[in-house]
């Protein structure tokens, strides 16, 4: 099967009150993806948007036969994450990306890196912030041409 994929960037620590509204523009893009045609996505598996990025599809994909969801983790031992959530999702997983062999500071941005490439679309959460690994990560995607779709906070 040939893949068309869409990865997700944002922010960690989401405001709780705009928690209802980014899930719901999470969907609105998720469901557009599909649509478009796309079936393979890329998820950073850390807190806040990926996982709720992540949540999204596995639901979603329910209803999508085909469809693959695959975690991106930096770091072997980012997969032994006490946080619930992370492993009943990376469970769902059709595919785990390990990035990195080994934790270094930058493993994160690799990990983006790596995700971006894959992708022809990148679904972004995003505060405005001037600095950081969202902004990064959509420079990058910019850089090299692909779709960024902001769902702005």
């Amino acid at each position: 099967m040939e893949f068309k994929t869409c990865c997700v960037t944002g922010h960690r620590n989401i405001p709780m009150d705009q928690q209802e509204y980014i899930a719901e523009k999470l969907r609105r893009e998720v469901s557009l993806a599909f649509e478009d045609g796309y079936n393979r996505f890329l998820s950073g598996f850390a807190e806040g948007t990926d996982l709720l990025f992540a949540a999204i599809v596995a639901e979603q994909a329910q209803r999508h036969p085909g469809v693959c969801l695959e975690a991106a983790i930096p770091y072997p031992n980012r997969l032994h994450a006490k946080d619930g959530q992370f492993q009943k999702l990376i469970a769902c997983c059709q595919s785990v990306k390990i990035v990195s062999d080994h934790y270094f500071p930058a493993c994160f941005m690799q990990r983006n890196r790596y995700m971006v490439r894959q992708s022809a679309r990148v679904i972004a959460v995003y505060d405005g912030r001037e600095r950081g690994g969202t902004l990064f990560t959509m420079r990058y995607a910019h850089s090299l041409g692909r779709e960024i779709r902001v769902i702005e906070i």
